[in-house]
């Protein structure tokens, strides 16, 4: 997989206000969208769910209103009131993991780290980890600028929502 340059091809100014919020399931629809996008599971080295299995595992998310159930914190991103994408806490193994994706035509504006420091104020739980497509650059710096370290790198096997790619797990203390 080839290291990722962005550059919009629109230059859009940054949003004026970037913020997160409890997910609802009228959002659904949109992270679908968002999921689906082929340059963004390119560069985080995913494969889009179809949607009967993306829209019962966030009814499963939904329903469980204190993440007692599925241990997942959703957020959704607002830029300037607009959904644009989702950061959420989620478990990786016994620990919890941050993870996030941004519509692709919201790319290169600053939101991602917004909303991952919004996350990290609201979430304070430590240690927290990340597992990145090594050659995802722009998502390496946005933690490695918020104190994840890494941790190791491994090349992950192909499963149903990945392909196989070399990975970067990080971890913030």
């Amino acid at each position: 997989m080839r290291p990722w340059r962005y550059a919009p091809a629109v230059p859009h100014p940054p949003p004026r206000e970037i913020s997160i919020r409890p997910t609802t399931a009228a959002d659904v629809p949109s992270l679908f969208a968002f999921e689906c996008e082929p340059a963004a599971n390119e560069r985080a080295g995913t494969k889009p769910r179809d949607w009967p299995t993306f829209e019962s595992r966030w009814a499963e998310i939904l329903a469980d209103i204190d993440g007692t159930r599925t241990r997942v914190v959703p957020r959704v991103i607002l830029a300037d009131g607009e959904v644009v994408g989702a950061v959420n806490i989620s478990p990786q193994g016994d620990a919890d993991a941050i993870g996030y994706w941004i519509a692709k035509e919201h790319w290169g504006r600053g939101i991602a780290s917004r909303a991952v420091e919004r996350m990290l104020e609201e979430y304070t739980r430590r240690p927290l980890y990340a597992t990145v497509a090594a050659g995802n650059a722009p998502s390496l710096r946005i933690l490695e600028k918020f104190g994840f370290v890494i941790e190791s790198r491994e090349r992950t096997p192909e499963t149903a929502r990945c392909v196989a790619r070399e990975t970067v797990s990080l971890v913030l203390r």
